[in-house]
């Protein structure tokens, strides 16, 4: 007992105990280190091993871009052709126009027509002013009672220079008689009434004329 107490007494007991307890001490630390060293390893093989994503695929339109096609039309514009003195007149630039000199005429007198064409263009231009082309027409309803055309003495066309602003004036008299076919020969004369004078001209509206016969 007295052995056992002067070993205690000297301090050889404690520091084999301390010695004990640092050496476990070491030997987990180790082992700690150990298994940390193993999973940092393992992870990072695992990250090298692990395969990489694939690339990102450009995205798909979800709708075509629409296309318009606009049609698209050319007009051609013919010009129009250029008039020189002397040309045929235009019927734009021509106006023509006819007045009864009465509006009753006694029996025995002769009605008579004043037919005027005034050239409002530019330039002089030539215009058939005949009885053909200028043609006074007599009717009472639907009788065509005569015709200057058919009566005519001369040539039916007759071509005259219209200055600009110049009227061309003719009067154009009727003895009252039925034209028939020819003008010659006997003819009836026409009764007293209500007739209507027009002038038909190619490409003119002419207003017509209404006058009595007694």
């Amino acid at each position: 007992m007295g052995s056992d107490t002067g070993r205690e007494g000297d301090g050889s007991g404690i520091d084999q105990y301390w010695r004990r307890r640092a050496a476990a001490l070491a030997g987990v630390v180790v082992v700690v280190g150990v298994l940390g060293w193993a999973c940092s390893s393992g992870g990072a093989e695992t990250e090298r091993e692990r395969p990489s994503a694939a690339p990102s695929q450009p995205a798909v339109p979800t709708a075509m871009p629409t296309v318009t096609v606009t049609a698209t039309t050319k007009v051609t514009m013919t010009p129009k052709a250029v008039r020189r003195d002397g040309d045929a007149c235009d019927p734009e630039d021509v106006v023509v126009t006819m007045a009864v000199s009465r509006d009753t005429y006694a029996a025995g007198d002769r009605p008579r027509f004043r037919v005027t064409a005034v050239n409002t263009g530019a330039r002089t231009c030539r215009l058939d002013v005949g009885p053909g082309a200028l043609d006074v027409r007599i009717t009472s309803g639907p009788d065509r009672v005569w015709s200057s055309s058919a009566c005519a003495r001369g040539p039916a066309s007759s071509v005259k220079e219209l200055r600009r602003g110049v009227p061309y004036a003719a009067t154009v008299s009727w003895d009252r008689r039925r034209s028939g076919e020819d003008c010659e020969g006997e003819r009836a004369s026409a009764r007293p009434g209500t007739y209507v004078a027009t002038l038909k001209p190619d490409g003119y509206k002419v207003p017509r004329q209404v006058f009595r016969l007694r």
